[in-house]
């Protein structure tokens, strides 16, 4: 009895390599230096307003796309270690695992010093009721709520809310944004979500405060980067989905940082750390461009 085969068109075949990445990386990048060189300059650096003794660094985005992540990879890279500070699980019963605003410091290796810069995490947008009030993540970027705030889904923060700050100072408000989206999913991201992300942007924009994206899991969007990491700048399919992002969000590809971060790894790995530094060392620059703008400045606008 023959065998039965079905027709050609059925069978879908991976892009060869030379369909599949470019011949030179489009954005380039020292593998085998740049991990040490920014290490060095992040153990230096010193915010450029004497008003401002630590960055305020806040990651917002749909539920589940690796926000809690990136806090324990971006410490992982620092510290030389794979860390687990900040409870992470993708997705909770298909709610934000996050529930209060919550920032973190950065130790600077076993020295009793930290980084001044931190990180701030909360809960993820989502498509349907039940999730962060955009409202409220408007008042993180003012700096209107104090850490440790639990949110709730139902209402907004009131002005009379133990947590909330009636006079924010330079200080206090957010000095950088960072989307966060995941690379194997920005096609598919609910246009209700990207809405209110685009809400918040306009909101920062408003303020002065900069912005960046880190997309996150782009080894699971394109198979040459799951197999070598460094070919994320020569992947086309990579640079189609900063493309979509860029696109989806508004936001310049140049200010778009791929990374992959840490999740089963038991020790860390120096290509996925030169990528989550590089994200690190440009945000830190980006939030001290603004608040150097800021120097002086007693009329901040609320």
């Amino acid at each position: 009895m023959a065998k039965w085969w079905p027709p050609l068109k059925w069978i879908k075949s991976p892009l060869p390599p030379s369909q599949a990445e470019y011949d030179e990386p489009w954005r380039p990048m020292e593998w085998r230096v740049s991990k040490q060189n920014m290490l060095k300059t992040l153990n230096h650096f010193q915010p450029g307003n004497s008003e401002v003794k630590t960055f305020k660094i806040l990651l917002y985005g749909s539920v589940g796309v690796g926000k809690s992540s990136i806090i324990n990879s971006v410490t992982s890279s620092v510290q030389g270690r794979v860390c687990n500070r900040v409870p992470s699980n993708s997705v909770l019963a298909g709610e934000s695992f996050t529930l209060e605003c919550k920032t973190y410091k950065l130790k600077k290796g076993t020295l009793d010093d930290f980084y001044p810069f931190t990180f701030t995490d909360i809960s993820g947008i989502e498509a349907m009721p039940g999730g962060i009030q955009t409202d409220d993540i408007v008042k993180i970027l003012r700096g209107h709520i104090n850490d440790d705030y639990t949110f709730n889904p139902v209402k907004s923060i009131s002005e009379e809310d133990p947590k909330y700050n009636r006079y924010p100072t330079l200080k206090d408000r957010i000095h950088c944004l960072v989307s966060v989206l995941s690379a194997n999913n920005i096609s598919m991201m609910e246009d209700n979500v990207i809405k209110q992300m685009k809400e918040v942007r306009t909101n920062a924009k408003n303020l002065g405060i900069p912005e960046a994206v880190i997309m996150t899991k782009v080894d699971e969007a394109c198979p040459l980067v799951k197999e070598n990491l460094e070919k994320v700048y020569t992947s086309k399919k990579i640079k189609e989905k900063m493309e979509m992002c860029c696109n989806r969000l508004g936001v310049p590809v140049s200010y778009i940082f791929p990374v992959k971060n840490y999740h089963e790894e038991r020790t860390t790995n120096s290509t996925m750390d030169t990528l989550i530094l590089d994200a690190l060392q440009n945000i830190v620059n980006y939030a001290n461009d603004y608040v150097q703008d800021q120097a002086g400045n007693e009329s901040l606008p609320t």
